[in-house]
């Protein structure tokens, strides 16, 4: 039997599956979720165009005029697509890592702009929590497109380090003027930065079999029928 076939089927059908499962929820939801948030309203609105695909990416651009050059300004191996962009390329997908690592949680994502949020939300599902976790997700893919801009337009180079500095920065912003009580300097909060995510006494269901899947259910055996075993860790 080839295993590396079998396992490149099994992640395939894997993604195919949350994808669809996460797409059942309406960009009404999504939008009312994000409007709730204690952020600027700068920041929802580009939550907004980006999960309507509505950034002047190079691949929306082409449609109404030529470039020559369509590649991403991060890894150039690629078009430049917001599923490309904020969460494939090889030079963002450690950030998500990273960020999923504060939680003990490593898994695939979701390319899709809306159901990668909604991942992180069920990842880290309680109220006061998951609404940190959407604030997190739209301070990083907000500084991810100026990122991106400052490079294009500015000639910058890629700083992953700087990328993820300004947008830990730009959550304790947020959480600072808009959350009543929060008072914590950015020194010491970005440098506990476990503690004002963690999932603690969360329950979280990984794949055995490939052990680079992990969803969160009540039912995993209904996420994942006859295609691998699942143990659960709290």
């Amino acid at each position: 039997m080839n295993l590396w076939r079998v396992f490149k089927w099994e992640v395939k059908n894997a993604y195919a599956l949350l994808n669809r499962i996460l797409s059942s929820a309406t960009h009404d939801e999504v939008f009312k979720a994000i409007w709730k948030l204690k952020i600027q309203s700068k920041a929802s609105i580009f939550a907004w165009r980006l999960i309507w695909d509505r950034l002047p990416t190079r691949k929306n651009l082409r449609r109404d005029v030529e470039i020559n050059d369509a590649s991403c300004p991060f890894c150039r191996n690629h078009e430049e697509d917001a599923s490309h962009l904020f969460f494939s390329c090889d030079k963002i997908l450690p950030l998500w890592w990273e960020s999923m690592s504060w939680v003990n949680i490593v898994g695939a994502f979701s390319e899709i702009p809306k159901s990668h949020l909604l991942q992180l939300s069920y990842y880290n599902s309680d109220g006061f929590k998951g609404q940190r976790w959407q604030s997190w997700w739209i301070a990083l893919t907000w500084c991810i497109w100026h990122h991106r801009n400052r490079m294009v337009f500015l000639n910058e180079s890629f700083n992953g380090h700087k990328l993820m500095e300004d947008a830990l920065f730009f959550c304790w912003t947020w959480f600072k003027n808009l959350e009543k009580g929060f008072d914590i300097p950015f020194h010491s909060w970005s440098s506990s930065i476990r503690d004002a995510f963690s999932n603690q006494g969360g329950i979280v269901y990984r794949i055995y079999r490939s052990g680079v899947w992990v969803v969160p259910s009540l039912q995993p055996e209904l996420w994942f029928p006859n295609t691998c075993s699942v143990y659960c860790i709290s």
